[in-house]
């Protein structure tokens, strides 16, 4: 397989597929370039070999219909200014509009087409489809973590045009390093910290991670099936009746593999669903009928902190209480400062999952952390031990 570092892309037309599916204000001004930003190292490289790029990517849910709405047309300003150069803007992704924008090009220029959703082919994978977009490129480059779980034309299929001329980019090579050094490399101890509100959606995830890790951390909702699976009187917290034999069938599993389980002992108990709510410290496992927990308690934190500084090897996926009310984030931020702490010792720390990468970045700890994933579906595959076929498509 190539490697980016390893091209020379002088005279060479890259196809990159990159993810600017970037959020906006009503005006269509970019209000986060991160996704940006996250392309510029594959983007760079290109330009100062003397190759010229062809930025390839969707945005919002157009349906397969031309819609202005979601024109890419709207961001072309801003990716130029992120990336410090010109870009070039074509009103279509193939046909004749695509091939004349792109037989313009010389070395050094950026083109950017239009919405890949605005054809239906796109998400269906259409062979066609694919065909075309490859006629425009000289090499394939895949940068787009964040839709590398999708096997549609721009991200999997058109690789098969490019059976010599194909990588990731960089953005993708550090996205699959990073879940690989948490999966296969990583340094003892590793401790994986698992939050969210639901075990059902993080079953697989869990399964997946038991053989290779040391201890886990379950926290947020989900902790609640856990605790009342075990006898435990959680009073109206969140829980999922049906899967507390689940539950048990997984602590049963992690005692096999060695792997010690951590839950809250202590939570912020309420009476309503509501920042303002007056809190009470309870036992995790004797919460009164009419309270909730929202959030983990101190001597919970005490416990997670040891257990977290204590190892080499952190992935953070999920959030450990209401994060969204001020109140009920403090067990969250906690666990925020625990992991940068150990960052600072030397450990290896990386944060995946859409609510965990918007605490992290909400509360600055995007930049005390080792590495934070742009793909939360993707990363969760992952996690999940699932190939991805953006992945799979460039190794092939």
């Amino acid at each position: 397989m190539k490697r980016i570092s390893d091209f020379n892309f002088s005279g060479k037309k890259a196809l990159i597929r990159v993810d600017f599916n970037v959020p906006q204000n009503e005006e269509g001004e970019v209000t986060d370039t991160t996704r940006i930003l996250a392309a510029k190292p594959t983007i760079d490289k290109v330009i100062q070999d003397g190759g010229s790029v062809i930025l390839m990517t969707h945005l919002g849910r157009p349906k397969g219909q031309k819609n202005e709405k979601y024109s890419l047309k709207a961001i072309v300003s801003t990716v130029a200014e992120v990336l410090g150069k010109e870009v070039q803007f074509a009103s279509d992704c193939i046909g004749e509009v695509a091939e004349q924008a792109v037989s313009n090009l010389k070395g050094g220029d950026i083109l950017l087409l239009e919405n890949l959703r605005f054809y239906n082919e796109e998400e269906a994978g259409n062979e066609d489809f694919a065909k075309k977009l490859a006629q425009l490129g000289d090499v394939y480059i895949n940068d787009a973590f964040g839709t590398a779980h999708r096997k549609h034309a721009s991200t999997a299929v058109v690789a098969e045009y490019f059976p010599e001329d194909k990588m990731f980019g960089f953005l993708m090579e550090k996205e699959l390093d990073a879940i690989d050094k948490v999966l296969h490399n990583g340094e003892k101890p590793v401790t994986a910290v698992i939050g969210g509100a639901k075990v059902s959606s993080k079953i697989t995830i869990i399964e997946n991670i038991l053989p290779v890790v040391d201890n886990i951390i379950i926290g947020g909702g989900m902790s609640f099936t856990f605790i009342k699976a075990q006898g435990g009187k959680i009073g109206t917290s969140l829980v999922e009746e049906d899967k507390q034999e689940l539950a048990l069938q997984i602590l049963e599993s992690a005692k096999k593999h060695n792997v010690k389980v951590y839950l809250p002992v202590d939570v912020k108990g309420v009476g309503e669903f509501s920042n303002d709510a007056e809190i009470t410290i309870y036992n995790s496992n004797e919460i009164p009928d009419d309270k909730m927990g929202l959030d983990c308690g101190p001597k919970t934190s005490e416990i997670f902190d040891e257990v977290i500084k204590s190892s080499k090897t952190i992935l953070w996926n999920g959030p450990l209480g209401v994060f969204e009310m001020s109140n009920f984030a403090v067990g969250t931020i906690n666990l925020g400062n625990s992991i940068a702490e150990a960052n600072k010792q030397g450990a290896f720390s990386l944060v995946g999952g859409g609510d965990s990468v918007a605490f992290a970045k909400q509360y600055g700890y995007d930049s005390k952390v080792s590495y934070v994933s742009t793909g939360g579906g993707a990363m969760l595959e992952s996690l999940e031990g699932r190939e991805l076929p953006g992945v799979a498509a460039i190794k092939a």
